[in-house]
């Protein structure tokens, strides 16, 4: 009797606690109080959040499959891996753009629960100070500032040992971390010592360029810093690890729909003459479904999923809207516009030493040592990213020729330009280091735009890279950094050339270099911006509503106006954060 008790009860457990659904028809119904579009780094946040009240029931719609069990995504040394299967990517593809010598690059999202936080290269990073007391003036609201922001980064945080347990003492600052939120944070917990050691002896010999900052993430980032990801135990940690953990997941008023891919908006119904919206339409198999959304529909598709659905929904540009048949709901002329992001390119030379992750990418062995030792303990070298050991975030020389072109665009004096990641390894065979260069407070602006009436079909992504010269000679400048950074002597018989040698080029050829080299670094926002209440432009009020709509926000990355000087996940989760107090405040939860 035992065996056949424990199996009606783990059946009886997984259809009573757990609400992960994989199928439509396991739905107990299709009407909620909320209905969240997209279970990604934000999506998640809000769902938590809100399901917090026990009196409201919320529904998570998720394109993609679930995180559960993919080890891709689980173990952060298999980042690429993973970034590079396309079961788990949209599979963008960008537009071509003029700055790249007419290119289009691959643009990856997330096509998993867990959005891009399950996806990404887990680096935490939160920007200057400057960046959110810029969006505070922008928004006309003092609550996107750091001050006011800053105890949602702590809210979602729980920073934690490394996997090695090593001393961290002069690696970090815990005053500026949080200790309870639901995402780990630590330092890296496998050492490469003699690379390591070389970076910080350069921020001793070369303290003016490159100063030693002992933590980034307390809204003055500039310096060579330790780095810190998204990672506890040896384990990513995820939107879908954390705010979906069992605990929450098996709340009865949250229900999460995994295949489930929004087309639209429908049930276009008005208040005093403002538009809103009865339903969300989503595709799951070869049917299309209508969720009811009683007091608010949520947007969290992010930067290019939240504008799409927008358009598609008939908010938008009516120009573009009408040349596509689609109905013009709501003139929005700012939607998909203003997006913002930065251009990276990799630096490389070779090394001698075989200390680095090449010696295990390489190495058929060593990596399946490398993943039984993560298997066994979480320790050993894929408990990291395997993509840097410490970053460095930097500002552009006065006399840049950058700024003859265009004004400072950073938010402020102590807002980087650039960002270094500094790696013990590279894309060719052999030993390699590399300095990954990002320019952070771009000029250039792009955008996304559908230019099909099926609500399937992906859209136009155009990042404008290098759209403004600034941008590109702020890289041209970055390059000439990162020479300055291995001419230190500590590197002197550890580095040898240049990977290709962009030295000894002429100006023309380098520019070439440049432009052919130049990628993206996933960080676009700005595409549904946040403005002033009552502004013209933007797409959504400082409370992350849509502007002339009712019931209908928007809580991702796309509100953000400019994209900040850093990486954006730690940004989007503290935006999240601050969303879901703004929607239950308005809801009185």
């Amino acid at each position: 009797m035992l065996l056949p008790t424990f199996v009606i009860l783990s059946v009886l457990s997984g259809v009573g606690l757990c609400k992960l659904y994989e199928d439509v028809a396991d739905l107990p119904g299709l009407h909620y109080d909320f209905v969240i579009v997209g279970g990604g780094t934000a999506g998640n946040v809000v769902a938590n959040r809100l399901s917090e009240n026990p009196h409201v029931s919320v529904l998570v719609l998720e394109a993609g499959p679930s995180n559960d069990g993919v080890l891709d995504s689980e173990v952060p040394f298999l980042l690429t891996e993973m970034f590079t299967n396309p079961t788990y990517s949209w599979n963008y593809t960008t537009t071509p753009m003029p700055g790249l010598n007419g290119r289009s690059v691959s643009y990856s999202r997330a096509f998993i629960l867990g959005g891009c936080s399950a996806h990404n290269g887990m680096v935490y990073t939160r920007g200057a100070a400057e960046d959110f007391d810029r969006y505070a003036e922008l928004s006309a609201d003092a609550g996107w500032s750091w001050n006011q922001l800053f105890p949602y980064f702590l809210k979602n945080e729980k920073w934690t040992a490394p996997a090695d347990h090593h001393d961290t003492r002069g690696q970090f600052n815990p005053h500026v971390h949080g200790t309870n939120g639901p995402i780990f944070v630590s330092l890296n917990g496998f050492s490469l010592p003699t690379f390591e050691q070389k970076v910080i002896e350069t921020t001793k010999e070369l303290p003016h360029d490159f100063p030693f900052n002992l933590d980034p993430n307390s809204g003055k980032p500039l310096g060579v810093s330790w780095a810190q990801s998204t990672i506890g135990g040896g384990e990513r940690s995820t939107s879908a690890t954390g705010y979906l953990a069992p605990k929450f997941i098996q709340r009865p008023n949250l229900h999460v729909l995994l295949h489930a891919q929004v087309s639209k908006l429908v049930n276009v119904t008005r208040k005093k003459g403002r538009p809103g919206f009865g339903g969300v339409e989503f595709r799951y198999g070869e049917s299309l479904f209508v969720a009811h959304a009683a007091k608010e529909i949520v947007l969290s598709g992010g930067a290019i999923g939240s504008p799409q659905i927008l358009m598609n929904s008939g908010i938008g540009a009516h120009a573009i809207l009408s040349a596509l048949g689609i109905t013009t709901v709501l003139d929005l002329p700012s939607v998909g516009q203003n997006a913002s992001d930065q251009p990276f390119m990799t630096t490389q030379w070779a090394v001698n030493s075989t200390e680095t992750f090449d010696s295990i990418r390489q190495n058929a062995t060593r990596f399946a040592e490398g993943m039984a030792q993560w298997n066994a303990s979480r320790t050993g070298p894929f408990v990291d990213s395997g993509i840097m050991t410490h970053l460095g975030w930097f500002r552009l020389a006065r006399d840049s020729p950058a700024f003859s072109v265009h004004p400072d665009p950073s938010s402020g004096p102590d807002a980087p330009h650039l960002e270094f990641s500094f790696i013990p390894g590279g894309a060719t065979p052999g030993n390699s280091m590399s300095i990954g260069i990002a320019v952070v407070s771009p000029v250039s602006r792009g955008s996304v735009v559908i230019n099909s009436s099926d609500p399937f079909a992906p859209p136009l992504i155009d990042p404008g890279y290098f759209s403004n010269e600034w941008d590109f000679l702020a890289m041209r400048d970055g390059i000439s950094l990162a020479e300055r950074f291995t001419s230190a002597p500590t590197w002197s018989g550890y580095v040898g050339a240049m990977t290709p040698n962009l030295a000894n080029l002429s100006s023309a050829d380098l520019e070439t270099a440049i432009r052919n080299a130049t990628v993206s670094n996933l960080h676009m926002v700005g595409t549904a911006g946040m403005s002033p209440c009552g502004a013209r432009y933007g797409v959504v009020d400082p409370d992350l509503q849509v502007k002339g709509a009712v019931g209908l926000s928007v809580i991702d990355a796309s509100v953000v106006p400019i994209v900040p000087a850093a990486h954006t996940q730690a940004v989007t989760y503290a935006f999240a954060e601050r969303g879901a107090d703004l929607l239950k405040q308005r809801w009185g939860l």
